[in-house]
């Protein structure tokens, strides 16, 4: 009854291990939906789990995913030091106007400006990954710039009593101040790039990659398969999202630093 209690209290801090077992339950909760769903075309667990099997063994699953896995990390690479360069351009201020036409780049689609890219770059694997690098860089720089433009005057007054001179200021306080909360946008923008990447993939089909058999099969209506795939590219998103907090973790370890009381 004291778990349920605290379970249900606003703005309760419950310990790891409480959070797990409620996570457990979730997942648990999840699956026998699932199960039971009244929907006959929806594929079960033992489906979906046979035609794994078959796309890892004859339609070369593993290949895909490492070709998408590997445009991901090469696009949020790119679009991550292009965004910060976009971000502490601002304390510029001839580079504020430009930094703010780039933050509005985020309402264009891929599909209508891929010949643009196309006439820069040419087509195949770099086509995608600018295509993919350019709709990470519009959100995440929008982003960094909300971060640097929301800094305190104080710690720019703070680091000014100190004698720093500007630039030493913009390293201290901008650049280094905020890298954790960079690092923070980084993980959220890098999902937002797995959700383009089918997408990108299917305007390049020549370079293959995960969102090519997405289309396939979805194109012949392999439900069963198309749910493989949704899942693998699932685990596959979370596990580098897991990669990213860890690097947070050990460049900023001082982030996490807590001296709030935790509960049961």
């Amino acid at each position: 009854m004291q778990l349920l209690r605290a379970a249900f209290s606003p703005n309760r801090t419950l310990s790891a291990r409480v959070m797990f077992l409620f996570a457990i339950a979730w997942a648990v909760s999840g699956c026998l939906i699932w199960i039971a769903s009244p929907f006959a075309v929806l594929p079960g667990p033992g489906a979906v789990l046979r035609a794994f099997g078959y796309l890892w063994m004859h339609q070369g699953m593993s290949r895909e995913l490492w070709a998408s896995f590997s445009l991901s990390v090469q696009a949020v690479a790119i679009a991550f030091g292009c965004s910060l360069l976009i971000a502490y351009a601002t304390v510029l201020p001839i580079f504020r106007p430009f930094t703010a036409v780039v933050s509005k780049l985020r309402f264009l689609g891929l599909i209508g400006i891929s010949f643009v890219f196309m006439l820069i770059v040419g087509g195949g694997r770099w086509l995608q990954v600018s295509l993919v690098a350019f709709g990470i860089t519009v959100f995440l720089g929008t982003s960094l710039i909300t971060i640097v433009q929301s800094i305190p005057s104080d710690r720019f007054d703070y680091a000014r009593t100190l004698r720093m001179g500007e630039w030493r200021v913009v390293w201290e306080v901008v650049v280094r101040g905020t890298r954790d909360q960079a690092l923070s946008a980084l993980r959220e923008s890098a999902a937002i790039g797995w959700v383009m990447i089918t997408m990108v993939e299917g305007i390049v089909r020549s370079e293959g990659g995960i969102g090519v058999l997405l289309l396939n099969e979805n194109k012949y209506s392999h439900f069963d398969r198309i749910f493989a795939i949704q899942i693998s590219i699932f685990l596959v998103g979370i596990a580098q999202d897991y990669g990213l907090g860890l690097l947070r973790r050990w460049l900023c370890p001082y982030a996490d630093l807590t001296t709030e009381r935790r509960g049961a």
